[in-house]
């Protein structure tokens, strides 16, 4: 996730998730039916018949892992190895590249359990699913904390607010297990999902593009402590976008659909 690219694309497919399962939510407590996906509807004869009846999520997260991984690749600079060969030394090359690649097959990953959990076996198992996004979830954190290695001032502070969602996250996932249609948790998701997406997106603004065209300084503390006002903007500004969200669906369910 290097680079404004690196930060943009993966937030913005986290910001995406977390904006779905808001609406999964949302619907659930409009419409009294559970939170998990609601299943399939019957059989019908048509041309179009089959494909209302797949769940295409899954096929969205392997499209957008596929997308990261492209990115990725093309921002290398040279050809990607994992130990270099020269002057007789062994040396891990493109740490972070790795890192980010390994998190982006953890995405694939899910994506590929969505896919076969809701679309080919005779009944989905939600527990494969839950496993495989808490899978992806645990393994972001450590990559987090090792991208705080050899980094300072602005940089540091926001990946470590980062790490910190990252970390409510991952325990509200885990939580699932033992309550997968628990509503409150669901909403957490859904909201620490989209914080997860937002934030990161705007640490690539900050790092790379800065909006007001002046670059945010390492040594000036008024500016690393504006990165913590900054995030909790974002906290507000996602809570006010949930409540739209369900205006927005109670409206929809309600009157339209």
């Amino acid at each position: 996730m290097g680079g404004f690219e690196g930060h943009l694309y993966p937030g913005l497919s986290l910001f995406l998730y977390g904006l779905y399962h808001a609406r999964l939510i949302f619907r659930a407590l409009i419409c009294n039916i559970p939170v998990q996906y609601p299943p399939r509807c019957p059989r019908s004869k048509g041309r179009w018949a089959r494909l209302r009846q797949i769940h295409y999520v899954g096929l969205v997260k392997i499209l957008s892992a596929c997308i990261l991984v492209a990115q990725e690749l093309h921002s290398i600079p040279g050809q990607l190895v994992f130990i270099s060969k020269m002057y007789h030394l062994r040396n891990f090359m493109y740490r972070k590249q790795w890192q980010h690649l390994t998190q982006y097959m953890t995405f694939f990953l899910s994506g590929c359990v969505d896919v076969v959990s809701q679309n080919l076996l005779p009944q989905r198992c939600a527990a494969l699913e839950q496993s495989a996004q808490v899978l992806g979830i645990s393994l972001f954190l450590p990559l987090m904390v090792s991208h705080t290695q050899d980094t300072e001032g602005v940089e540091l502070r926001s990946h470590i607010l980062l790490i910190q969602a990252n970390f409510l996250l991952m325990l509200v996932v885990i939580a699932e297990f033992w309550a997968p249609n628990a509503l409150r948790l669901w909403m957490m998701k859904a909201f620490l999902y989209m914080i997860l997406g937002s934030w990161l997106m705007q640490i690539g603004f900050m790092l790379y593009k800065p909006i007001s065209g002046h670059k945010w300084m390492d040594d000036d503390k008024n500016d690393i402590a504006f990165v913590t006002t900054f995030f909790c903007w974002h906290v507000a500004c996602i809570a006010i976008l949930m409540v739209w969200v369900y205006g927005f669906s109670f409206w929809w369910y309600r009157y339209i659909g």
